[in-house]
């Protein structure tokens, strides 16, 4: 574990970069503003070593982009109808920021904030810690909320990605990590990517990307990645949900038997031999397939359509607007728990 800057702000605030190694030689980067995770390096088949998560080289672009490279979304993730909820009683005002919606936490969400951080217990692997102070009516949401997002790197080459916080007042809350995963180490489009996603329905939307409401099967649609399947291979497909979307931008309920952890998504690179294995606690997981994409990123990269997917686990989009959605609401007393993993090897 070490620890660098990795920039200054405008206003001089210095900005951390946190490094995680080990001992198989994958490596993870992390710095405080947004949580963000700039770089995740892992051998392919050959024991070559890439960094598979889009991002940028230096601070500014970070600030100055609204692509969410890496960052840690929130106070709510992905969409909230209208930027309006209502709860008890009240009804809340968000920016839209997103056509008529909210995204992500609204014009300075959680993506957009210098985090405090510490290393953490290294029991498991190397660990570092965020923490963020969300004050009652930021961005419109109602109470004082404490977060801490935790990362944590094991020997078994996991990502273990932690959530909790507590809150004054009840208000709606949702975090998720948005790396854009790019396998080959992003040298091409991920459209070869094979994605298998352990989910039998998925959550339909309107023309603004707002779910309808509905929990629809995937059986029969482009939608279904129960098996193994490429993203390119029904992208293009004439299904007015992929149309209005340009591409895959769409949540999918996992199945779920219990409580606890359990698999959400599998995706395998055929040419490095590198794959994924996502598992959470949470409900949800969007999968989105950088359907408008276009930056110059790291080490000379230039990211265009196509050129990475995000596996963001979640609760629902619009669950505020959507009491038949498994709740988002927090209250005081209770703590918010979550967590993710992100499995990284290879297969021959």
């Amino acid at each position: 574990m070490t620890r660098m800057e990795f920039g200054k702000l405008t206003d001089g605030r210095s900005v951390d970069r946190f490094t995680l190694t080990n001992s198989s030689g994958m490596q993870i980067q992390a710095i405080t503003w947004g949580a963000i995770i700039t770089s995740i390096r892992v051998p392919d088949r050959n024991g070559k070593i890439d960094d598979v998560v889009l991002g940028y080289d230096t601070l500014d672009p970070y600030v100055r982009n609204p692509s969410y490279f890496g960052a840690i979304v929130g106070r709510y993730a992905n969409r909230i109808a209208n930027g309006k909820f209502t709860l008890d009683g009240k009804e809340y005002t968000l920016a839209t920021n997103n056509r008529p919606n909210h995204l992500h936490g609204g014009a300075k969400g959680f993506d957009k904030q210098v985090w405090d951080a510490k290393v953490g217990d290294a029991t498991r692997g190397a660990t570092v810690s965020f923490t963020y102070r969300s004050g009652d009516g930021e961005e419109g949401y109602p109470g004082t909320v404490n977060t801490t997002v935790s990362y944590t790197l094991t020997e078994k080459n996991e990502l273990i990605v932690e959530y909790r916080a507590t809150t004054d007042k009840a208000t709606p809350f949702n975090l998720s990590q948005h790396s854009y995963f790019n396998l080959t180490g992003a040298s091409r489009d991920v459209l070869d990517h094979e994605v298998t996603i352990f989910a039998d329905r998925y959550t339909p939307t309107d023309t603004t990307l707002i779910p309808t409401g509905e929990l629809a099967s995937v059986g029969g649609t482009p939608f279904d990645f129960r098996k193994p399947t490429t993203i390119g291979a029904r992208i293009n497909d004439s299904n007015p949900q992929l149309r209005q979307a340009s591409g895959y931008d769409h949540n999918y309920v996992i199945n779920r038997p219990g409580a606890g952890l359990v698999p959400a998504a599998r995706v395998v690179e055929p040419t490095t031999g590198r794959t994924l294995e996502v598992s959470t606690t949470e409900p949800g997981m969007q999968f989105y397939t950088a359907n408008t994409l276009n930056a110059a990123g790291k080490a000379g990269h230039t990211y265009q359509k196509y050129f990475a997917f995000c596996l963001e686990t979640e609760h629902y989009p619009d669950s505020p607007n959507k009491p038949q959605f498994p709740s988002s609401i927090i209250r005081p007393g209770m703590e918010f728990s979550s967590r993710s993993v992100y499995t990284f090897g290879v297969v021959k």
